[in-house]
């Protein structure tokens, strides 16, 4: 099968179509509901921070069909960097066509770019799915993503606000 779709990295010009995926995204994988502007403002403030944010696009038709973005998180352990793989969306209409392949071997060409010029690996690529989204988590098994011996936790924003009054109390 040819490839009709292009991958490149995000510009400021996608960031409505970015946004609409996240939305559509979020409302598909999680039932959530997000608020446009905010994150509109956020996929802006991502497209302005290329050294701690990067998205990719998937391209036909004059169009973003697909997206992927990653952030870097530095291990000790292992001297590189982790690149996360986040808000990954590829439209309906163009899933099971290899549009999400082509993100990930865009990325993974962009690190080994990146070992070269700034002389350290990444030493690996993670993601986060839902516990319940099987079809998703075959998708990545079938790209070469293994279940890591990690549960991701996270303490809202809330908590470390109450976290914060309370040292500011002591």
């Amino acid at each position: 099968m040819s490839q009709n779709w292009r991958v490149r990295r995000a510009v400021w010009e996608d960031t409505p179509a970015i946004s609409r995926q996240n939305a559509a995204m979020a409302l598909e994988t999680e039932g959530k509901i997000l608020d446009p502007s905010l994150l509109h403002a956020g996929v802006q403030g991502a497209l302005e921070r290329p050294n701690h944010v990067r998205y990719w696009v998937a391209i036909a038709e004059n169009q973003v069909m697909g997206q992927a973005m990653t952030t870097p998180e530095w291990s000790d352990w292992r001297n590189g960097w982790i690149w996360w793989l986040q808000s990954v969306y590829v439209e309906s209409g163009w899933r099971g066509k290899g549009v999400f392949a082509s993100l990930v071997d865009a990325i993974c060409l962009e690190a080994k770019v990146f070992a070269t010029e700034e002389g350290v690996s990444v030493v690996g690529l993670r993601l986060y799915v839902e516990n319940e989204n099987h079809t998703a988590q075959a998708v990545y098994h079938r790209l070469g993503f293994e279940n890591a011996c990690y549960q991701v936790m996270e303490m809202p924003s809330p908590e470390m606000k109450k976290r914060t009054f309370q040292r500011a109390m002591e």
